[in-house]
């Protein structure tokens, strides 16, 4: 039976673990409806502005003057540009670190050679790292070869260590799997092409899109490894928001931050389904 002091006092703690995590979420969301431009911890009424003039749509009342809502943000056309970024980013990276890290996970699981407890925990060095480690060993990596920072520099660093995300997904996924249908497979004449292509991958589907989805999130999110490895012309919606922040916290951060957080819940959601769709 259980016991109702425990069972109340696990209940408040899980409702204060909850409120601790998610509290500055919900505070952000609510002070993005703020309509007070110069403090926006003292509110004002409820407002949209700050959203459509992240796109140049709307138009503010600011000391007796009106000035397109746009005007508060430093520059609608480069936040475009760096969100732009930063989808491209996470869209190439995302399709590399999932092969990289699906390859490399079936590599270990299913082959044996010399070396491969080293070369699996290896793997597992770029979670472990410090991002301003990572990010300042890859800034010299590349100056020390002479290659300029650029986009492709960004996507070389974000796969150094999403690679290593994948793979821990995707290994864990292949420790549940039987190897008795890959070896059934082979036993009716299927080569190991067919064999990858029509038995394991579909077993590994879930943890694969998982992998992915965890990639995305993350490469858009990124800020330190980004910030060393960028060029001037490539910078990322976290960069810019970074930049931003230094001058000052402005309302329109706010929205721009509920975005990401729509954003992130989406596809979360979207990972949720497509889940539960492959395990029908």
């Amino acid at each position: 039976m259980r016991n109702p002091i425990g069972w109340a006092s696990l209940t408040l703690f899980s409702l204060g673990f909850f409120a601790f995590i998610y509290a500055p979420l919900f505070v952000i969301i609510g002070y993005s409806f703020n309509s007070n431009p110069v403090n926006m911890m003292v509110w004002d009424h409820f407002t949209l502005d700050w959203y459509r003039g992240l796109f140049g749509l709307a138009r503010e009342q600011l000391s007796g003057s009106v000035m397109p809502a746009s005007g508060y943000v430093e520059s609608t056309g480069h936040m475009l540009a760096a969100l732009r970024n930063s989808l491209m980013v996470a869209s190439i990276t995302t399709v590399i670190s999932t092969v990289i890290g699906t390859a490399t996970a079936i590599a270990l699981s299913r082959f044996r050679f010399r070396l491969k407890g080293f070369y699996s925990g290896f793997l597992m060095l770029p979670m472990m790292m410090p991002d301003i480690v990572l990010g300042i060993g890859l800034l010299i990596f590349f100056v020390t070869i002479g290659m300029q920072l650029s986009m492709l520099t960004i996507i070389i660093g974000h796969c150094t260590f999403l690679s290593s995300y994948v793979f821990i997904i995707v290994q864990a996924r292949m420790a549940g799997l039987d190897p008795a249908l890959e070896e059934a497979s082979a036993d009716l004449g299927a080569s190991e092409w067919l064999t990858l292509r029509k038995v394991l991958l579909p077993q590994l589907a879930p943890g694969i899109l998982g992998g992915a989805l965890l990639a995305f999130v993350i490469s858009m999110d990124d800020l330190v490894i980004t910030y060393f490895v960028a060029g001037t012309d490539n910078t990322t919606l976290p960069v810019y928001i970074f930049g931003m922040i230094r001058r000052g916290v402005k309302p329109e951060i706010n929205a721009i931050a509920t975005l990401i957080i729509l954003a992130s819940v989406v596809i979360a959601a979207a990972g949720l389904w497509l889940r539960a769709r492959k395990t029908d």
